[in-house]
């Protein structure tokens, strides 16, 4: 079975060690992890796994 991308969205950011932020349109989000960064314009939705 084939799940989409709001499925398997919604299904991640339910379990215990996933969070998530929304991003809302036209809203600029930034990135920074060691030397890389990575902007972002939403609507998005940022997902962040811990497991």
């Amino acid at each position: 079975m084939t799940k989409s991308t709001k499925q398997l969205t919604e299904e991640l950011s339910e379990r215990e060690s996933v969070v998530s932020m929304n991003v809302d349109p036209y809203e600029e989000v930034v990135i920074i992890v060691g030397q890389k960064e990575k902007t972002f314009t939403g609507p998005a939705i940022i997902i962040i796994n811990q497991d």
